[in-house]
C-alpha cells in the first residue's frame, strides 16, 4: 500500500479498538485469580485501577457477582474467578 493510500485511523476506529484490548486484559489477565466473598471488593477495586492506567479510560466499574462466587466456593472457601462472573 501506498503511503498516498494510507488512512489513519479515525477517532470512533481508535475508540473501538482501545475497548477490546481493555475487556481483553480484564478477561485474560483476572480470570481465575482466587477470590472469595471477603475479596471481592477488594478485588473489583484492583481490577477497575488496574483497566484505568490504560490510555483513553474515562471511567470504570466492576462488578462480581456475589451469588455465583457463592455458589462456586471449594473445600477451602474460595473459587477461581470466571469471566461470567464479571
Amino acid at each position: 500500500m501506498k503511503k498516498a493510500e494510507r488512512s489513519e485511523l479515525a477517532d470512533r476506529d481508535n475508540a473501538l479498538f482501545e475497548a477490546g484490548i481493555k475487556l481483553g486484559a480484564l478477561y485474560h489477565q483476572f480470570t481465575g485469580a482466587p477470590v472469595n466473598l471477603d475479596t471481592i471488593e477488594s478485588l473489583e477495586k484492583a481490577i477497575e485501577k488496574s483497566i484505568s492506567l490504560q490510555p483513553y479510560v474515562q471511567d470504570i466499574k466492576v462488578n462480581i457477582n456475589k451469588k455465583m462466587v457463592q455458589q462456586k466456593l471449594n473445600k477451602f472457601g474460595y473459587c477461581e474467578l470466571e469471566g461470567k462472573m464479571l
